[in-house]
């Protein structure tokens, strides 16, 4: 295990022979682009090659951050909920070309007889948000949350527009999970039982209760002038609408926060509530880069998953986001506007930064976490620094 001081700052952690300038970008990310505490690690060909963090966990108290500190990742954890659909796949439980009224009668309501689960997967059932409050009761209650989703009104005709499903979709992903499961398990007890056991991580969509405070990170926001600054103007004014898309996209984002416990126990957001380290996530998506032998996936859903994303009638571009974004199977996609990995690659980033992703062409698993909330919609700056330098390892000039 290797331990620098920069600046009183303390980056520990290992790298393989060829992967130091990861661990200068992840150096360089403290020093130069304001990174407070964090972690990064990478899988290349099943190994692991990168297991970096450093910083501090909670900027009150300055406790360091340490090799098992867990985070919440925000919207990441999309990447992780479609996981469990991909294993659901590789076992015949579900077509993603199937109608999701096929599984589940009740969603049917209000003409969505014929949104495929694809549709819905790439944000495309306009869905968007609920006619209702999301609060804790609520989502806590998953029979009454499966009637507020089955007879939701789509905004506009599905399949002709993209618009982020923000928190809505975990919640669809859920039910979904629970109609196809012989054993009916929620998508966090699922993800646990069938993904994060079987594998040794350290992620939950699911929290636990027995787990201490004190493994966890807390999250320090920006200050109201970086995020002026920082984002779209267009997307910065939308934001300060209560009636806007991406206002109504987003509500139930701040449920899985606990002022007494950091995080909420035993209760799920899948879209945005998951908590874990970098070395958990990069794990899984690592295991999905190289084959899916260790969860029992098929190829079949590999190449499904490493395909391009199929457009709305409409186009790309996202009525929330108010960007060209592209979405496949409840994974992000690789595009010019926010570009990781190769074309074939699938993940989720976070707000604030976080990102995992998995790159079959290079069989890369890789994740990046932090406390410090960032200001960039497409890619945070310290998240790009180490991925440019994770492909310059592995791709030399």
């Amino acid at each position: 295990m290797a331990a620098r001081t920069l600046d009183r700052v303390v980056v520990e952690g290992p790298v393989n022979p060829g992967f130091e300038v990861v661990r200068e970008a992840f150096n360089a990310n403290f020093t130069q682009r304001g990174e407070l505490g964090g972690a990064c690690c990478v899988y290349h060909h099943g190994r692991k090659v990168v297991d970096l963090w450093g910083g501090i966990r909670d900027k009150q108290t300055g406790k360091p951050w340490e090799p098992d500190t867990m985070v919440i990742v925000f919207s990441a954890s999309k990447g992780l909920a479609a996981m469990t659909l991909a294993v659901a796949h590789s076992r015949g439980w579900l077509d993603y070309e199937e109608r999701v009224a096929h599984y589940w009668p009740e969603f049917a309501q209000h003409g969505k007889d014929r949104i495929t689960v694809r549709q819905l997967l790439a944000h495309q059932a306009a869905l968007f948000c609920l006619d209702q409050p999301v609060d804790r009761t609520l989502v806590a209650d998953l029979d009454r949350l499966a009637d507020v989703l089955a007879r939701q009104k789509p905004a506009w005709e599905p399949g002709t527009r993209l618009a982020y499903h923000g928190i809505t979709l975990g919640f669809y992903q859920g039910e979904l999970i629970r109609r196809i499961d012989p054993r009916h398990r929620t998508l966090g007890q699922f993800f646990q039982d069938e993904i994060a056991s079987r594998l040794g991580l350290d992620v939950y969509i699911r929290l636990p209760e027995d787990i201490p405070n004190s493994r966890f990170a807390t999250i320090t926001r920006p200050n109201p002038i970086d995020m002026l600054l920082g984002f779209p103007l267009r997307l910065t004014l939308e934001a300060m609408n209560p009636r806007s898309k991406i206002v109504r996209t987003l509500r139930g984002s701040e449920l899985p926060h606990d002022e007494r416990r950091i995080y909420a126990r035993s209760f799920e957001v899948p879209s945005g509530g998951a908590v874990g380290t970098a070395r958990a996530i990069a794990h899984a998506y690592g295991v999905f880069a190289t084959g899916g032998r260790e969860l029992g996936l098929r190829k079949e859903t590999l190449d499904l998953l490493a395909a391009p994303a199929i457009p709305p009638t409409r186009g790309f571009r996202d009525e929330c986001l108010k960007a060209e974004v592209q979405f496949s199977l409840g994974f992000m996609k690789p595009s010019p506007v926010w570009p990781f990995g190769s074309a074939a690659s699938f993940g989720s980033p976070g707000a604030g930064g976080s990102l995992g992703f998995a790159d079959p062409d290079a069989e890369i698993g890789y994740a990046y976490v932090t406390s410090q909330m960032g200001t960039t919609l497409t890619g945070d700056p310290r998240d790009v620094a180490l991925r440019d330098a994770l492909y310059a390892a592995i791709r030399p000039s």
